[in-house]
């Protein structure tokens, strides 16, 4: 995507170009009134033009607006494949344009804003996308058998032509939509039947790729602007502090430093390029009045969670008769208590925003899950009216829901206010991790009974943590206070357990301690304690851990398929060496159903080998098998390496962990060899970008306990509780350990996906 096609705003979508785009009735503010015929005004040159618009065509190119941000998942491709099938074009024959800020507009249905997040845009744009290309083809359809005098039926479309069939006349889509826009929407339109479908369905190259391959896409951090000048952020390392004062005497020695401005908690060198800017903010002599989280520690927000999940008032988001009395009713009870830590999002490209206010208007270029919101806290800072606030959004390098935030561009903006240029805003980092919106540490108690067969006739789950949708968008609130997405993967399980509840003790993190979204969102947190719970009924019963599962999934056939292909093509019952071990997992989140086996090898001095990993995905209609593939291969990788190294810790109020010395990820060559089974359906489409996540916590616990007998109940997975007393030589050659969690290199060669047609390399 060229610089040029990412920096599509509210003012240019309709300027100097014909828009042919139909809003839907998905949502009550997408306005398909403004359709209305003679709605259109005419441009100088003639062409006209239309509002509420996902195509856009002038006498060159055939643009699709696409709703949703890009930041590697391939929703640009994915979405323009819906409006390409319909309208009959190749995607060799469009661009790609980001949508401006227009929550009226573009706002995401299953997300009430204009956001990307939480596996919502497929399952949001499924059909209106659609729609929008095949109401755009019926009127090109028109417009050319109306120039040509002849009935409509006997003209087709194809490749971004319109044919008449008996003389073989053809205009292109660009010679013929100025007067189709001219013409009234039809009322309906006929989709087509998907066993007709030529690009959806189908892999497909994605069409951000070739400018991340050549270098010439454009990120946030890549955008240059003239007269631009670079700012390096040092905020309040106690969460709730503010400035006392700064010396900048040191900094002022260092060339190229310009200034240092500030906010009340937290002050940026500015100076003429990034390395001074560092190098200055490095100098500055800060004092900070600490505030009231000095105390704050991470043993202290532990035991605040456990006090409060017993002492708590919960929220009861299910509550079928008799859950908690049966559990004193089974032939056995089984009780777990598990513990999740806070998680930065760690992205790899760090927080960045260029802001340049004037007196009459303000300009924003990054990378953001959320432009309307963007918008919106830029105007209130800056005191400007919303349409005065260009946001350029740019292609993002990494969101994990750290970019459904915009506290970063209200800083930014904040920052920019008292310079008279365009000012670039760079977090370090160390800055990026300290400063993150951390998931929420969670203590969760899961209780059941066992009946006949022993598997469970009554389950208790009480959850406690903070409420990142009550700060977020209170209004989403339940009205007995249940934030929906802190039960989500629990409420809705796979398994048919007659006597359930599931409630929650809200507990806020310390005030200023910032939280948020992590991907996964709810599903991260609740399939690893409900999944290595049910782990934990199957050992108790002396069962094996799929068949045991299989046995409440009678009614439940996608879930049972998924499971049984996971058993499948993992090779789940073959025999395994000593200290190797297979876990399971298996949910039903964001509309999809997964199953995903983890092959471990533990050494005796507690060092695990990622060996392998096998997934099976129902997703319902797969728009792009090969995105599919890459989402869930890198949902599991995500999930792995958090489970395996990622907890943020406080003392005295501060964040300990600072970069990836110490915030690990997962390295190429500790991956293990993966492949992802795909079962394709007429199902509406579910979710994909976080399935993998969610999954890969539990499975992968589950695998260490079968291959040490250890139980894990909390993330990171502490690997010296999986030391061997026995003197036994290590079971995988003399490959040493390194500190910490090490893994060892598990396979040379690439990582495939595997679908139902074949590898997707």
């Amino acid at each position: 995507m060229s610089k040029a096609a990412s920096e599509l705003s509210r003012r240019s979508l309709l300027k100097g170009a014909l828009v042919l785009g139909f809003a839907l009735p998905v949502a009550t503010k997408l306005k398909a009134a403004n359709l209305a015929p003679g709605a259109a005004p005419l441009s100088p040159t003639g062409e006209v033009m239309m509002p509420n618009g996902f195509i856009r065509i002038d006498a060159q190119d055939i643009s699709f607006i696409i709703p949703n941000v890009e930041m590697g998942q391939g929703i640009y491709t994915a979405e323009a494949m819906l409006i390409a099938e319909e309208l009959e074009v190749r995607l060799d024959q469009i661009k790609v344009v980001p949508a401006p800020p227009n929550p009226d507009l573009y706002m995401t249905p299953l997300l009430h804003f204009q956001g990307t997040g939480g596996s919502t845009s497929i399952r949001s744009w499924w059909e209106p996308l659609r729609k929008a290309g095949a109401t755009t083809r019926s009127m090109l359809l028109m417009a050319a058998a109306n120039r040509w005098s002849v009935e409509p039926a006997g003209c087709v479309a194809a490749d971004g032509r319109i044919v008449h069939g008996e003389t073989g006349r053809s205009l292109a889509y660009t010679e013929i939509a100025a007067e189709a826009a001219a013409l009234p929407p039809p009322a309906d339109v006929i989709l087509k039947d998907p066993a007709t479908f030529k690009l959806v369905g189908k892999s497909a190259k994605r069409v951000d790729m070739p400018g991340k391959v050549d270098g010439s896409a454009i990120f946030g951090l890549d955008v240059r602007v003239p007269g631009m000048k670079v700012a390096s952020v040092i905020a309040s390392p106690v969460f709730g502090g503010t400035l006392r004062s700064v010396d900048d005497s040191e900094a002022m020695k260092i060339p190229g430093y310009l200034r240092t401005i500030s906010i009340p908690n937290a002050v940026a060198a500015v100076a003429d390029n990034t390395w001074a800017a560092n190098r200055a903010a490095a100098a500055l002599r800060i004092l900070w009045d600490d505030g009231h989280n000095i105390n704050v520690s991470t043993a202290s927000i532990r035991a605040e969670l456990a006090t409060a999940s017993k002492d708590g008032t919960p929220i009861v988001a299910l509550n079928q008769d008799g859950a908690v009395e049966g559990l004193s009713k089974g032939t056995k009870r089984v009780d777990a208590t598990y513990e999740l830590p806070f998680l930065a999002h760690a992205t790899m490209e760090p927080i960045n925003t260029i802001v340049h206010v004037q007196p009459d208007a303000c300009d924003i270029w990054c990378g953001t899950q959320v432009p309307a919101t963007a918008v919106m806290l830029a105007a209130q800072i800056t005191g400007l009216p919303q349409e005065k606030v260009r946001m350029h959004n740019q292609l993002i390098g990494g969101g994990f829901g750290r970019r459904l935030e915009a506290d970063s561009i209200a800083q930014a903006t904040a920052f920019a206010k008292q310079v008279d240029y365009p000012l670039q805003v760079v977090w370090t980092r160390e800055e990026d991790i300290r400063q993150d919106y951390f998931r929420p540490a969670y203590h969760d108690h899961v209780s059941a009974a066992l009946g006949a067969g022993d598997l469970p006739v009554a389950m208790w789950h009480r959850t406690t943590g903070g409420s990142v949708l009550a700060r977020f968008a209170p209004a989403a609130m339940g009205p007995d206070g249940l934030d929906s997405d802190v039960v989500e993967g629990s409420v809705e399980i796979p398994y048919d357990i007659p006597k359930r509840r599931v409630d929650w003790v809200r507990h806020d993190p310390p005030k200023g301690l910032p939280f948020s979204w992590w991907r996964g969102v709810g599903p991260a947190h609740n399939v690893f304690v409900i999944e290595t719970f049910i782990d934990e009924l199957a050992h108790k019963a002396g069962q094996d851990p799929i068949e045991y599962r299989a046995k409440m999934l009678a009614h439940n056939p996608r879930a049972l398929a998924v499971l049984r292909l996971a058993e499948k093509e993992s090779q789940w019952g073959t025999p395994l060496p000593a200290r190797h071990g297979r876990g399971v997992s298996l949910h039903q989140a964001f509309g999809s159903f997964c199953a995903l086996v983890v092959e471990v090898a533990v050494w005796p001095e507690g060092t695990i080998k990622l060996v392998k990993a096998t997934a099976a995905i129902d997703c319902g209609f797969t728009v792009n098998p090969d995105t599919m593939v890459a989402q869930i291969e890198g949902g599991t990788l995500f999930g792995l390496s958090a489970a395996l190294f990622s907890g943020i810790e406080f003392e005295g109020g501060k964040t300990v962990q600072s970069n990836f010395h110490d915030y690990r990820i997962l390295r190429i060559d500790e991956a293990p060899r993966m492949t992802v089974h795909h079962i394709q359906n007429a199902e509406n489409p579910g979710g994909i970008g976080e399935v993998g996540t969610a999954s890969a916590f539990p499975a992968l616990g589950n695998a260490l306990f079968a291959a040490t007998g250890v139980r894990l109940r909390a993330t990171p997975f502490d690997h010296r509780q999986l030391v061997s007393q026995s003197s036994d030589k290590p079971v995988l050659g003399s490959l040493a350990p390194t500190a910490g969690v090490s893994l060892a290199l598990a396979a040379l060669g690439k990582v495939t996906g595997q679908t139902n047609s074949g590898d997707n390399e």
